[in-house]
């Protein structure tokens, strides 16, 4: 698992050398889902991709020593003294790619999510020309989109969207929809998730890296829709294709699992919403709090420590703040 030159060029059939593409990939005790990930990684040509960085977050099913027994000299791996979340292991990850690997370009997904046969050769085939970034499409095994990793549009940018949202168009209204996964070519987007994500190299050199300090939920779109605001271009393509095993949401069990994360949804979807809506974020906010203070009904037995989650999410999420310790809010979280 040796660094690769990252002084050499990828030369493909074409007269000139390809954009140099390295993957990232956050990984914390999910061995088994990582043993599919990897693999559909490295069987990619190193014409498609120079590089992968595994981000370990402490990991302690054995996927510390599964890494150490690869011999594929693409692999890189980084190993956390603990669990920094999906935000810091992102963050970690890219600064270390960026340093050490050198990309021109940098893909990011999680443990469970992977690229389709020929994804990377589709994405270095589009005409990238004027793009930072790139959404791919995200689809569950079973071939359904993966709802949490639809991109959207911001309505609060876009009349005529904020107006079907505002009539009753809910998520729908603002998220890319099956239309838009079936028809061919690039169309701009203003946010997108971490998996599928492909961000040029410029993007860190001149906007920095995710805040890592979120630890978890929301911020691959907080860093995604400051990147538009920031006059960045992101695009979405169909013809880059991920798989996304993902099982986070039950349609039967409305609780948020396990209760610690309901201080990082609620508290970063407040930066969101304040990034999102600008000058309409306080009415926004008069009406998301009764719906969030409505899930108590879920979480019978553990309601005192619920509130006092969301009593902290609320503050902190006013005041912004991303410096609280992972450990404080596990404390919170006790019955």
């Amino acid at each position: 698992m040796q660094p690769i030159d990252s002084s050499s060029e990828i030369t493909t059939g074409e007269s000139r050398p390809r954009e140099r593409l390295v993957a990232v990939v956050v990984t914390c005790n999910r061995l088994a889902q990582l043993k599919i990930t990897l693999p559909a990684l490295l069987s990619a040509p190193h014409a498609d991709l120079a590089a992968v960085l595994v981000v370990d977050n402490a990991s302690t099913d054995g996927t510390g020593d599964w890494l150490a027994a690869q011999t594929d000299p693409r692999l890189n791996v980084l190993t956390s003294a603990s669990n920094l979340g999906g935000a810091g292991g992102f963050e970690t990850g890219l600064r270390h790619a960026v340093v050490h690997l050198r990309p021109d370009w940098v893909v990011v997904m999680d443990d469970d999510a992977r690229p389709e046969p020929g994804a990377l050769a589709a994405f270095h085939a589009l005409d990238r020309a004027g793009l930072d970034g790139l959404a791919a499409a995200v689809f569950h095994p079973d071939g359904t989109i993966c709802e949490m990793n639809r991109p959207t549009l911001n309505p609060f940018w876009h009349k005529r969207i904020f107006l079907r949202t505002a009539l009753g168009g809910g998520r729908g209204a603002f998220h890319l929809n099956a239309q838009d996964f079936a028809t061919p070519g690039t169309r701009p987007i203003d946010g997108a998730s971490f998996v599928g994500l492909f961000l040029s190299a410029r993007v860190f050199e001149n906007a920095g890296y995710p805040d890592g300090r979120l630890f978890l939920y929301g911020d691959d779109a907080i860093y995604t829709l400051g990147l538009t605001r920031a006059g960045f271009r992101l695009g979405f393509d169909p013809a880059v294709r991920f798989e996304h095993d993902s099982t986070t949401y039950s349609v039967t069990d409305r609780r948020i699992r396990p209760l610690w994360k309901v201080y990082y949804y609620h508290r970063n979807l407040l930066i969101l919403y304040r990034l999102a809506t600008g000058m309409f974020f306080w009415p926004v906010l008069l009406l998301i709090l009764p719906r969030w203070l409505g899930r108590l009904r879920h979480h019978g037995g553990e309601r005192r420590a619920f509130l006092r989650l969301l009593g902290a999410a609320i503050r902190d999420g006013l005041m912004r703040r991303t410096d609280v310790t992972h450990d404080s809010i596990l404390r919170r979280a006790q019955l």
